[in-house]
């Protein structure tokens, strides 16, 4: 059985019976985003694969709590957020890049200039004055209270609409769209000198 090939929903059946290739693909399936969105909360890189895969024993001992009414991705986000706020809260962390980390690697950094200028889209001015904003808006963001920074986290950078926000966070509704609004003004407030 190729098991790449199944959607989430057989995929789990097959898991829930114990099936270890089955549990394979969950992994192979699901590993990026959730270190991508645990990476992105707490910017620590080996910590984030610590807190991932513990979120990844952690849905494998619930998967019989899993209903497959709800998005399975919703279901192991909830938990891997879980997991990256817990750790937040014990860490008392200041602040938190949404790329993952304060500073990227110089080669990954270099790539990513060589890759801007080359593409002719800005001058080497206008991309410097972009990648100081885009550390200003991240340095903020990191400031947020984790909740707010997860619902922005969620909405602007990976894209999830409001009502996956919910799921993902265990909220209501009208709670994601307030936070979103206290964030976006603590944002816009943190970057008014910057804009001003």
């Amino acid at each position: 059985m190729d098991y790449s090939s199944l959607d989430d929903r057989k995929l789990i059946e097959l898991a829930q019976e114990g099936r270890e290739r089955a549990f394979r693909e969950i992994l192979e399936r699901f590993q990026r985003p959730v270190f991508s969105l645990v990476f992105r909360m707490i910017r620590n890189r080996e910590q984030a694969e610590d807190l991932a895969q513990e979120a990844f024993v952690k849905a494998f001992h619930a998967l019989d709590s899993y209903d497959p009414d709800y998005k399975f991705s919703n279901w192991l986000f909830k938990i891997a957020n879980n997991v990256a706020i817990d750790h937040l809260r014990k860490r008392e962390l200041d602040t938190v890049s949404i790329h993952g980390s304060e500073h990227a690697a110089d080669g990954e950094e270099e790539e990513r200039t060589r890759i801007a200028l080359e593409s002719g889209d800005e001058s080497p001015e206008a991309y410097a004055e972009s990648r100081e904003l885009g550390g200003q808006i991240e340095l903020a963001i990191g400031k947020l209270r984790p909740e707010y920074r997860t619902a922005v986290i969620l909405r602007h950078v990976e894209g999830y609409a409001y009502d996956e926000i919910a799921d993902v966070m265990e909220l209501p509704l009208g709670t994601v769209k307030t936070y979103l609004h206290r964030a976006r003004a603590e944002l816009k407030e943190a970057l008014a000198p910057v804009a001003g």
